[in-house]
């Protein structure tokens, strides 16, 4: 159990899977918790449930490949705690036509602001508070197919590599100011994507859990206990990582 009391974590994509659980993940640990997203009804939910576990936090609508809405949260954020300590860039789609001939410019333009646009901005903001505190810890979520590729969803894939690029490349900008910049890189999780993903089919689940060594798909709480070890002090000394949290996927 690490003890947090005191720190302020930012959690974009917070209205429900991954997001979510990250976001009750801090507040168990004692931080104070912004939880932004698009959805207002499913943000102040996971508000209620991050304060039903004891925690502290509030809700802020936000789309995040908007530059002023993302402007608005960060400056949000420190009106009302003062500081960012952690920021986990979570917000992100799946995207939904698996062809890449019969791909528009609207749809690749739909992945890539949501995935890629998303934590450009918000690494901007933050880091930007970071600096002027000194410190702070950032965790970008990639996935798996951040890593490596497979037939079915082009887009998607190259939105999550460009995740860890971005990841990279500004952990090794920062990596002299106190900043700390890392990216997880999950599995199949079973959320709301995994659901859009295999369409809801049982049979379709079932072979996505058989592609992973561990035998099943993992949990939303799964991931975030990852990132609240990224931004803790126990992970001092990892920046520019991508920590693969994939039952065995990739090591195959």
């Amino acid at each position: 159990m690490l003890d947090l009391t005191g720190k302020v974590a930012l959690v974009t994509g917070g209205t429900s899977g991954i997001g979510r659980a990250t976001a009750i993940a801090f507040a168990q640990q004692g931080a104070k918790v912004v939880v932004a997203g698009r959805r207002v009804e499913e943000g102040e939910k996971t508000v209620e449930l991050l304060e039903a576990s004891g925690g502290e936090g509030f809700f802020i609508q936000t789309d995040v490949t908007s530059e002023v809405d993302v402007k608005a949260m960060i400056e949000k954020t420190t009106l009302q705690f003062g500081q960012i300590n952690y920021a986990f860039n979570n917000a992100g789609i799946f995207g939904e036509t698996p062809s890449l001939i019969d791909q528009t410019q609207e749809e690749y333009e739909h992945v890539m602001n949501a995935n890629v646009k998303s934590v450009w901005l918000s690494m901007k903001y933050e880091i930007a508070q970071m600096l002027k505190q000194g410190s702070g810890a950032i965790v970008n979520n990639s996935s798996v197919l951040g890593v490596i590729g497979n037939s079915y969803v082009p887009l998607y894939i190259a939105s999550k590599h460009a995740v860890l690029g971005l990841t990279r490349g500004a952990a090794l900008q920062y990596a002299k100011t106190g900043i700390r910049i890392n990216a997880v890189a999950p599995g199949a999780i079973d959320t709301d994507m995994f659901e859009q993903a295999t369409g809801g089919q049982v049979d379709a689940k079932t072979q996505m859990a058989g592609l992973h060594p561990i035998g099943r798909v993992g949990k939303a709480a799964e991931i975030a206990q990852a990132v609240i070890w990224l931004c803790s002090e126990g992970a001092s000394f990892v920046t520019g990582q991508a920590l693969m949290v994939d039952g065995g996927f990739t090591a195959q």
